[in-house]
């Protein structure tokens, strides 16, 4: 695990190094540098948490919470990973104001999506009470 970090993070060293360099010339090869060196990472991130994401659905199981509810937790994460991306790329780029827009629509689509899985929660602790 500890050399998987470390060969991310030289990639990603590398490919800053690189959109810096690349600034100087074109802000848009620029861009896109960062913005492939963004999706490299996460379809990475995504095949590294294959296994983890198999023991979370277990233990979710375990306590008796529905598969629908155990897919909520995992769009919330996708979105909150997506949208931080999003927010630095837009920050990188000078777009304070379309960053902050993503915020707001990030936390407000993690607030929707959260709704039925705080409701099943508190309906297993009333049943528990």
């Amino acid at each position: 695990m500890v050399s998987d970090c470390l060969e991310v993070s030289v990639f990603c060293i590398c490919s800053a190094v690189l959109a810096v360099l690349l600034k100087q010339y074109s802000h848009e090869q620029s861009l896109m540098v960062s913005l492939l060196a963004c999706t490299g990472v996460l379809m990475g991130f995504m095949i590294f948490m294959n296994p983890l994401v198999s023991e979370i659905r277990e233990i979710f199981t375990q306590a008796g919470i529905s598969e629908s509810y155990i897919s909520l937790v995992f769009k919330a994460s996708a979105v909150c990973f997506v949208t931080r991306i999003t927010c630095e790329v837009c920050r990188d780029s000078g777009e304070n104001a379309i960053a902050s827009a993503a915020e707001i629509w990030g936390r407000g689509a993690v607030t929707f999506m959260s709704i039925p899985l705080a409701r099943a929660l508190l309906e297993k602790v009333s049943g528990m009470l």
